[in-house]
């Protein structure tokens, strides 16, 4: 009997320790559990925030692309115009290089053949860089490429062809950068008749 009293007590005692074991552990787990909880809330925090630094880096670059295409257009345009000028500044000298071959031509001028090939390199060089001649001669008259000096009365051509180039036009890149000047037809005006106004108290009467 005794010994079976000393079970139950050791038992009791142990169930006891337990008791209080647990009840220990209680508190710990609760706020293991709420760590775990507002971890779990700072890890959502921070991903929600990476996300909108990665949708501000995507406009970023987005604002940053579409600056650099604005750029680069924008230097494109300034050499475009930059070329222009000087194109403009050089077109005297090719009108000029091609009136002195028009009249050496046929005289024997030992320059003739220089010329010539000055006049060639210069017109190959503006043509690579975009420079291309309006053609005009026989063509209808537009007024957008052609300007037009003068009209000609003829029979031989229908209205609004161009008859005559002063000076030559010249397209840059698909801008007009000169037009042509020229002499276009015109239809032949038949003379207008004198018609005279005989009033009746003019002629007389008859006697």
């Amino acid at each position: 009997m005794a010994d079976e009293a000393a079970h139950h007590e050791e038992a009791g005692e142990t169930c006891g320790g337990k008791s209080e074991e647990a009840g220990r552990d209680k508190p710990f787990r609760g706020r293991l559990l709420a760590e775990l909880k507002d971890l779990r809330e700072s890890l959502e925090k921070e991903r929600k925030r990476s996300e909108e630094y990665l949708v501000q880096i995507k406009y970023l670059q987005a604002d940053f692309d579409n600056y650099s295409k604005r750029l680069k257009k924008e230097l494109e345009e300034q050499v475009k115009r930059g070329s222009e000028r000087l194109i403009i500044k050089l077109l005297p000298i090719l009108d000029d290089l091609e009136r002195a071959v028009e009249v050496s031509e046929g005289e024997g001028n030992p320059l003739q053949d220089g010329v010539k090939m000055i006049l060639k390199r210069l017109k190959d060089t503006l043509s690579e860089e975009g420079l291309s001649e309006i053609e005009a001669l026989g063509k209808s008259f537009d007024p957008l490429r052609h300007e037009a000096v003068r009209g000609v009365e003829t029979s031989e051509h229908p209205e609004g062809v161009v008859l005559k180039v002063l000076r030559k036009g010249y397209v840059f890149n698909g801008r007009v950068l000169r037009p042509s000047l020229v002499e276009v037809s015109k239809s032949i005006q038949s003379p207008s008749q004198d018609h005279k106004i005989i009033d009746e108290g003019d002629r007389g009467e008859p006697i």
